[in-house]
């Protein structure tokens, strides 16, 4: 099962954000699981980034994408990406739109976001991760 990885579940586990950490980091630490491959891209890589640079230096920033970038799996996000988020007029938010589509071309089963209501024309299921834990992992208490 393929999972796209919003920017907002990359920052919450950089930042360590609570109370979003813990299940943003369990939804992470799924990189290791033989059901699931996770995926990013790299506008939320820069997103990411520059919420931990703002709060850890660019240095530390730096070695945290290294790490991160290392188990999860970048895609494009293509030209076709950004017209179809364009011309889509339920899209709201561009960025969110590029994303949608970018998680489409690559046949993504979901979004993990902490933001499901911009994500409300996808045909893809969206979890925050706490819904997506509880779903695909087990009961998961708060």
């Amino acid at each position: 099962m393929k999972i796209y990885i919003d920017a907002n579940v990359l920052v919450a586990v950089l930042n360590k954000e609570m109370p979003v950490f813990t299940y943003a980091a369990r939804v992470l630490s799924l990189t290791n699981h033989p059901r699931f491959t996770l995926i990013t891209s790299p506008i939320c890589l820069a997103i990411a980034f520059y919420f931990a640079e703002k709060k850890s230096g660019t240095k530390i920033a730096k070695e945290k994408m290294a790490h991160l970038c290392s188990f999860i799996n970048i895609i494009d996000v293509t030209k076709e990406a950004v017209q179809q988020a364009l011309t889509d007029k339920r899209v709201q938010d561009f960025e969110d739109g590029m994303q949608y589509y970018a998680a489409m071309a690559e046949q993504c089963s979901c979004i993990v976001t902490e933001d499901t209501e911009d994500f409300n024309f996808s045909s893809l299921e969206v979890y925050n991760s706490h819904e997506f834990l509880t779903k695909y992992i087990g009961e998961i208490k708060r």
